[in-house]
């Protein structure tokens, strides 16, 4: 996801605060900007920062910026307040997975004063959208918030009233600003609205200012007039379909290159295990169809094994070949330079997914299930005689799905040992570390057979 449209945001807020101060210059000016990010590790959420530029918040100020307080509104005209995460340089708040939905924040940053200038206190509202067209019509103002831009979306342009006091504002200026830094300077007709056309894809920046005159008091300050900005951030369009061509081949270009078990005829092996100071010794089979067979071992111990060399079998047996059905894959945002990769939106499925690829290696797998979201993510892969990977190390992250906490790290080790024309697993060990403490659990395989291909 580029953030140019952010940047150009905060040096016109810094135009715009330089004009009212007459006094600070840009590299002083620091604003408040909220955004709506895709559903991606630990789920989705909304991020809030308080910057120069607005890609990531300044440290300095994030205990400035902590009270932030934000609302999501997923039914209209109902606002649930969220729990507002504060990190080392900028907020975070947990969101539902999917579903349309608006949040809206304020934040009293405090009184200022400049010299031969009247002290004012600065107050934004940042806020963003995300979802279907049709849902976010229907979604309300917030009573309590003073002053808010609403968006109306319609098929090539959105309607913005602008509301201050919950009445719509007229003679205002809203300022937009697309993914190349082109801005239109619109104003607000009697009724506080304007229309905008969004010229092509990308995410759109909106804002707008508001000075009152009113004097007051905020936390023992005095101030002589309250300076407001109000902005708002929507993707364009809301809601893609279909698949995205460079997406789907970056996927299948990754799929490709994983190495895999062709014609597979199963494997026996001697087995060495334990699972949290639980040995066992064995004989294992492990059928061409991915069957699990045990001559012997403690049922706890025999489960876990079992279970694990199923998952390693499913993963490495070359199943579908023959499907000729291309995956539907959209490109989440456009955010090239993540350390792990471009993220990719899975479209269908049992699970909602998604994940993140880079030098031709899925790196992150995201998925959901119900309660719980889970992401993979790769550390070490190794290449095989053939040059495809293999998965070397991984740590696997569960989060609860209603609240975002953390449940459990586990951390999976691989080797592998060359028997033939495959790629047999030597050992697994995966250590889980919860609020009770570290588990560990591993076995070990030796003296590898082939079974004969029937």
């Amino acid at each position: 996801m580029t953030l140019r449209c952010y940047f150009a945001i905060a040096r016109l807020f810094a135009g715009a605060l330089l004009l009212s101060t007459c006094c600070a210059n840009v590299s002083q000016a620091h604003f408040l900007f909220a955004r709506v990010l895709p559903a991606a590790e630990a789920g989705r959420a909304v991020e809030v920062y308080f910057s120069e530029y607005a890609d990531a918040g300044d440290p300095r100020y994030i205990e400035k910026v902590a009270p932030t307080q934000l609302w999501s509104q997923t039914t209209p005209g109902k606002f649930t307040q969220l729990e507002v995460i504060k990190q080392a340089d900028r907020l975070r708040a947990r969101l539902p997975l999917a579903g349309s939905l608006s949040v809206i924040g304020q934040l009293d940053y405090g009184v200022l004063a400049r010299p031969l200038q009247p002290a004012f206190l600065l107050r934004h509202y940042p806020k963003a959208v995300a979802g279907k067209p049709d849902e976010l019509n229907q979604l309300k103002p917030r009573e309590e918030t003073r002053f808010e831009i609403v968006p109306k979306f319609e098929e090539d342009r959105v309607v913005l009233t602008v509301l201050l006091a919950g009445k719509p504002l007229p003679g205002v200026t809203v300022t937009t600003v697309d993914v190349n830094l082109v801005g239109d300077e619109l104003k607000t007709d009697d009724a506080g609205q304007v229309a905008y056309n969004p010229p092509s894809t990308g995410v759109y920046c909106v804002y707008a200012q508001h000075v009152d005159k009113t004097p007051g008091k905020h936390n023992d300050k005095s101030y002589d007039e309250i300076r407001e900005f109000a902005t708002l951030s929507f993707s364009w369009p809301l809601v893609r379909t279909g698949p995205d061509p460079e997406a789907v081949k970056l996927f299948e270009e990754a799929i490709a290159e994983r190495a895999k078990w062709s014609k597979f005829p199963g494997f026996t092996a001697q087995l060495s295990a334990e699972v949290d100071g639980r040995p066992m010794a064995a004989k294992v089979t492990v059928s061409a169809t991915g069957e699990v067979e045990l001559d012997a071992g403690d049922e706890p111990v025999a489960e876990w094994v079992k279970d694990q060399l199923a998952s390693i079998t499913m993963h490495r047996a070359a199943s579908g070949e023959s499907n000729d059905e291309k995956p539907v894959l959209r490109f989440a945002d456009d955010e090239t330079e993540h350390p792990l990769g471009r993220l990719l939106e899975f479209d269908g499925g049992q699970f909602a997914s998604s994940y993140r690829v880079r030098d031709k290696q899925i790196l992150v797998v995201n998925r959901n299930f119900g309660k719980q979201d889970m992401t993979i993510t790769v550390l070490e892969n190794q290449p095989n005689a053939e040059g495809k990977f293999l998965p070397r190390a991984y740590s696997v992250q569960y989060w609860d799905a209603d609240t975002g906490r953390l449940a459990k790290v586990e951390s999976v080790q691989d080797r592998w040992t060359r028997v033939g024309d495959f790629d047999l697993p030597r050992s697994h060990t995966s250590s889980t570390a919860t609020a009770g403490g570290l588990a560990v659990k591993a076995f070990s395989l030796h003296n590898h057979v082939l079974l004969k291909a029937k």
